[in-house]
């Protein structure tokens, strides 16, 4: 090989193969920091807890030990998991309703921009008034303690549905919307096959904002109802604890209440995914 071959530029395929060969690279190295970050910050800060407590001795009923936690966590498991249950049946449900609600006035209000201008600055002032100085005046005028509940989570979770499934309603493309007019579809055919298709995005998103405060709406609505016995949420659960300083059933529910907001979310965004991974840019974007 003589001095003039060793200054030979690579190939353009060469380049290219290792252009790519360093992106997916990359992509496997952030698939696997995806998950193990988290991991790693969450062990990180469960050691560090764990250390706090046994270097300065702090008495369990302060600051209990992540280790006592879990075991409070099996130990009081029946208790625990009866009030799980109550309070996922009030969340759920109060993301039923809202679901239904919110998309109801979402097209109601596309329809209608007297209606909309009628009722949309009620839905903004239950948005911006605290759960917490309404909820006991519903459960004064509120016979069946679930339905108050029920109400409390709804008021929380149903805005953001209908802001962003209206915003999403609104944001067909004109183009497509002038071309359905000269085409004489009907109002209800634009709904159906450009309207509603356009608003799922945002309606995906909502809903998940919409999730987790569902949730904590219920937790809210336990917290000011304040009854006990049979059918008593998790929030009950630690309000109980706390008059009793049994401080880890109070961090075992906690736990429980977390764990399950970060489900409900997870969930919600895997629906997402699959709803949209196929079409919208969102999504194909996080798969190429």
């Amino acid at each position: 090989m003589t001095l003039a071959d060793r200054h030979i530029p690579p190939a353009p395929d060469a380049l290219f193969d290792a252009e790519e060969a360093r992106r997916a690279r990359m992509k496997r190295i952030e698939g696997v920091a995806k998950w193990l970050l988290p991991v790693l910050v969450l062990a990180l800060g469960v050691l560090a807890w764990d250390r706090v407590v046994v270097w300065n001795d702090i008495p369990h009923y302060i600051l209990p030990g992540p280790g006592l936690v879990l075991q409070t966590l099996v130990k009081d498991w029946a208790i625990l998991f009866d009030a799980l249950l109550v309070t996922l049946q009030i969340t759920l449900m109060a993301l039923a309703v809202a679901v239904i609600g919110g998309v109801g006035l979402a097209v109601l209000f596309t329809q209608s921009r007297w209606a909309e201008m009628s009722f949309y600055p009620y839905a903004v002032i239950l948005q911006v008034t605290p759960v917490v100085s309404i909820a006991p005046l519903i459960f004064i005028y509120v016979d069946n303690r679930l339905a108050g509940l029920l109400l409390c989570a709804w008021i929380v979770a149903f805005f953001p549905i209908l802001a962003n499934t209206t915003l999403g309603l609104k944001s067909a493309d004109h183009n497509l919307t002038d071309l359905m007019r000269i085409y004489r579809a009907t109002r209800w055919q634009r709904l159906r096959y450009l309207q509603l298709p356009s608003a799922l995005p945002y309606f995906l998103g909502g809903l998940r904002i919409a999730g987790g405060l569902s949730l904590i709406g219920a937790v809210v609505a336990e917290y000011v109802a304040g009854t006990g016995g049979i059918g008593s949420g998790l929030a009950f659960r630690i309000l109980e604890a706390g008059y009793r300083l049994n401080i880890p059933r109070m961090f075992a529910a906690l736990l429980l209440i977390a764990l399950t907001g970060v489900v409900i979310f997870a969930g919600l965004s895997f629906l997402s995914h699959m709803l949209l991974r196929k079409w919208h840019e969102s999504a194909l974007k996080r798969e190429t």
